[in-house]
């Protein structure tokens, strides 16, 4: 009873038709739960529910039913369920339940299923690794297994002699391909691996399997060179897909020698080297070449007839970033091409005429060229052509090429500066329009509120200098509406209606004036507000609480004024990550029952990972997306981001009149990336628990009346790299850290109090040098006491028997200084021998010895790079210290040295100095 318009639930007293064997009622609309006495059939072989719209939990025990043979609950995308233990010696040979929400892990009970020959689990929510019991099912002809979340490396495929098709695509597999995997699977046909994590080189070994027509492996992490390959004269191989991968070096020229095939797709490598397209003149039945994003270089130019009409079957050309100055001639009359990508290469001049009359063209890609005109009139332009790209060349002039049937056209990032007037109604079916970065001017074009399929229109910087047209604001299906950085003007139209489909309002930079109209809480899909630098006056807008999708909210420089709250919900802007307020005249406390339920900037990193980027899904051209720019204030720079990432968190609350204390709920904020409360008039401490913002990149409270110390909990901020806590009331110490040290002195200036590591250095720090003496009491530093005493002794040792003989004195002076003049400068020291005032006759050679010792203290400063300012008063035992570890002696500028009572016969001054240079 397939596809007969049935409804309603499933009656459990069909279980009373104890002889039914077979139940086929797929394709009807039952959206009810399976009873779970069907697993009470006795004779219960084939149960095909597939396309049912079944909810609930499938019962387990149905599966365990031993007559059962083919089940199919696929295509019930509100099916739950699980794989419970499988019975020994099952009859199962067909188990499908792709497109349904089954999940959970691989029974190992499923190696039980000996007779399965198909086992299809695709586009569930399956997870695991794969049981090495699985290699039990060697009647397997397709293992379907793509779209879930599998983990693990791929076990060996050997035992599987019958397999035909095989899907691991779009899971977490990781691992390499080996010849191991791939021996005896002579029956396969299609093997898809594409979106994993495989790694390793590519067996060469795979491309000579007998029956195989299909390779997909795109989007993964392979890499190494492809080798020649072997064995394939009689190859069967139609499609090879290895684009996204980390191959490297020249394509193999065995390539194109597979004769059979049809799509060869090897962009977004690292292969090199230089391909004359004369090359696929071997292969007459391609009809898809991707050579896109390489480093290689292709050689277009051909005029061989021959060549030409063996490219007849070529419907797909993709050669973006090949190296090529000119359009290929040999597509002039190509009829078939559908898809040409010639973007990213140097090709300049003109856009020839014939290029728009390619009768099968469907999308043009000639984005990132150098491109400066037009050539000739744009007539006749093909009626399948869907999707244009131009953005990112330099024409200039008439916009005119919107043909009839074109949904997607980006021409931005050029020089027009005027748009056709006879567009008119050849802009019906557009979905996708990017005019941005361009030099149009005046007011926007009528014909776009002409347009009832428009999703995104795209007018940013330009220099439009009308008001909003009220059209666009009443649009029932815009979904994108960007006008920023435009010259704008009056009030933004209260005209937004009931549905409101827009998710990204951007109006930013522009001279937009009055108050938020209030109909844009009608748009309850909205994620982006952006109407920073513009005039608008209101207080904040608590109004659009009922969006609670709203995730970017810029403010910025505008007229706002007032109070900031927060109505009284649980979850206002529970998914709000950027806010910016920055300079308007915001004043009272910082609403910190707001931030409470700013819970997207709480989240831990698992639920992160799953929080989707900002962009615009719906519009799909063979991936490509519309992606939201925001421009942020961060580390001192305003930076755009082109794609906001999931995690990419902001707040700024700077240059307003906000006062009192930080709330610690801001503390709570983990994920936060820029927190900027500077130019307000806070007061009290630095709560101690911003220790808890880890993933913290950039903070700048400066300019506030800040007061207590810094929290020692910063040196836990270890991705902190811009920090400025100037201009405060700041005291004491700067805390020590890994990265809080890598900050300069501007980070901190105008603290008065503040000390420490860059600034001056604290009491505290100075006193911990050493202990001096001084005329308050005698303290001595041991260390320094037991230096001198033991110097002492020695010298004694060698000067007292001198002292008896004059003529001995001078000559153990002599050999002393010369002694010290040679060993101290070996330990990083110097000696300043000083010659005795009652004896001229050792005047001289005093002076050659302080000469010897400037040009050991010239050499090592100039070992060192090092300029010091010399200490220029007087060293002694009590106020120096030896510093072992650097071998210098440190003298203590704020100890007074007092002279020693002479020694009559010594040469030895009053005092000593062995000094650091």
């Amino acid at each position: 009873m397939s596809n007969c318009n049935l409804s309603g639930p499933l009656d459990p007293s069909l279980t009373r038709l104890q002889n039914l064997s077979i139940i086929r009622l797929d394709q009807n609309n039952f959206s009810s739960s399976v009873p779970k006495n069907f697993a009470d059939f006795p004779n219960l072989v084939i149960l095909h529910l597939s396309s049912c719209g079944l909810t609930g939990i499938f019962p387990e025990k149905i599966f365990q039913v031993t007559t059962l043979s083919d089940i199919d609950l696929s295509y019930n995308d509100y099916l739950n369920g699980s794989l419970p233990g499988l019975p020994l010696n099952g009859s199962l040979q067909k188990l499908i339940v792709s497109h349904t929400r089954f999940s959970g892990a691989l029974p190992t009970s499923i190696g039980n299923l000996k007779q399965l020959s198909i086992l299809d689990l695709s586009n569930c929510h399956f997870n695991g690794t794969l049981p090495s019991s699985m290699s039990g099912l060697k009647e397997l002809t397709s293992l379907l297994l793509s779209f879930n979340n599998f983990t693990g490396p791929i076990p060996s495929l050997n035992m599987f002699r019958n397999l035909t098709h095989l899907d691991f695509s779009h899971n977490n597999f990781t691992g390499s391909i080996t010849y191991a995997h791939l021996e005896g699977l002579r029956k396969l046909v299609q093997i898809d691996l594409q979106d994993n994590l495989l790694d390793g080189n590519i067996p060469s070994s795979l491309f000579a399997l007998p029956s195989v027509q299909r390779i997909y492996l795109s989007n993964n992490h392979f890499c190494g060179q492809l080798d020649e390959f072997s064995n394939i004269s009689s190859s069967m191989l139609e499609s090879l897909d290895l684009r996204s991968n980390n191959l490297e070096g020249p394509i193999p020229a065995s390539i194109f020698n597979l004769t059979s095939l049809i799509v060869l797709q090897l962009s977004f490598n690292k292969l090199k080297g230089t391909i004359k397209l004369d090359v696929i003149q071997r292969l007459p039945k391609l009809s898809k070449l991707a050579l896109s994003h390489n480093n290689l270089s292709v050689d277009t130019n051909l005029t061989d007839v021959g060549f030409v009409s063996s490219l007849h079957n070529m419907s797909s050309l993709e050669l973006a970033s090949c190296h090529l100055t000119e359009f290929p001639s040999f597509l002039r009359n190509h009829s078939k091409i559908t898809t040409l990508d010639l973007s990213s290469n140097h090709i300049q001049g003109s856009i020839p005429t014939w290029i728009w009359q390619l009768d099968s063209l469907a999308q043009l890609n000639l984005s990132h060229n150098l491109l400066t005109s037009l050539e000739g009139s744009v007539q006749n332009t093909s009626s399948y052509l869907s999707l244009i790209d131009l953005h990112a060349n330099k024409l200039q002039g008439k916009l005119q090429i919107f043909p009839v049937n074109v949904t997607y056209l980006d021409y931005s990032s050029n020089n027009f500066n005027f748009i056709s007037s006879d567009v008119g109604t050849r802009m019906s079916r557009i979905i996708f329009l990017s005019l941005s970065k361009n030099n149009l001017s005046g007011s926007i074009p009528q014909f776009l509120c002409n347009s009832s399929s428009l999703l995104v229109l795209d007018v940013s910087y330009n220099n439009f200098d009308r008001k909003i047209p009220e059209c666009l604001t009443q649009s029932e299906t815009l979904v994108v509406l960007n006008l920023q950085h435009n010259k704008f003007k009056g009030s933004i139209p209260d005209k937004f209606p009931v549905p409101c489909a827009l998710k990204t309002l951007d109006l930013n930079s522009n001279q937009l004036q009055g108050p938020i109209p209030k109909s844009i809480a009608n748009c309850t899909s909205l994620e982006v507000l952006d109407l920073g630098n513009n005039e608008v006056d209101d207080g904040f807008p608590f109004f659009l609480n009922i969006i609670s999708r709203l995730r970017v909210l810029v403010l910025r420089r505008n007229k706002f004024h007032g109070h900031i709250a927060c109505p009284r919900t649980s979850d206002f802007w529970d998914m709000l990550q950027i806010v910016d307020v920055a300079f308007n005249n915001f004043s009272g406390l910082l609403p910190a029952k707001c931030l409470k339920t700013w819970k997207a900037m709480m989240l831990d990193e698992d639920r992160v990972s799953k929080f989707s980027p900002i962009e615009s899904k719906i519009l799909t051209f063979d991936g490509i997306y519309y992606h939201d720019s925001v421009t942020l204030t961060v580390k001192g720079l305003q930076l755009e981001f082109v794609k906001v990432l999931n995690l990419v968190t902001s707040v700024d609350f700077s240059s307003n009149n906000f006062e009192g204390t930080i709330p610690e709920e801001l503390m709570d904020f983990t994920r936060l990336y820029a927190l900027n409360l500077s130019h307000n008039g806070l007061t009290g401490q630095i709560p101690s628990s911003i220790g808890n913002l880890k993933q913290l990149e950039s903070l700048d409270l400066s300019s506030n009346n800040l007061g207590g110390e810094i929290p020692t909990q910063f040196e836990r901020l270890n991705f902190l790299s811009y920090l400025n806590l100037s201009f405060n009331r700041l005291v004491g110490k700067i805390p020590v850290g890994r990265q809080i040290q890598t900050f300069d002195a501007s980070s901190y200036v105008g603290n008065a109090d503040l000390c420490g590591i860059p600034l001056n250095m604290c009491p505290d720090q100075r006193n911990s040098k050493s202990e001096v003496h001084t005329d308050s009491g005698a303290k001595f530093d041991w260390t320094f006491v037991s230096i001198g005493v033991g110097f002492g002794v020695g010298a004694g040792m060698v000067v007292a028997p001198s002292l008896f003989l004059e003529s001995l004195k001078k000559w153990s002076n002599h050999i002393i200084d010369k002694a010290l003049l040679v060993i101290l400068p070996m330990l990083g020291l110097t000696w300043i021998p000083i010659h005795d005032d009652d004896d001229e006759d050792t005047e001289e050679e005093t002076k050659k010895n302080n000469s010897d010792m400037e040009e050991y203290c010239d050499y090592n400063e100039i070992q060192d790079n090092l300029v010091h300012q010399r200490f220029r008063g007087r060293y002694c035992v009590l106020c120096s210290k030896l510093h072992i570890s650097n071998k210098k002696v440190i003298h203590d500028p704020r100890c007074t040295c007092f002279p020693s009572p002479p020694i009559s016969t010594s040469t030895y001054p009053d005092s000593y100095s062995s000094h650091s240079h």
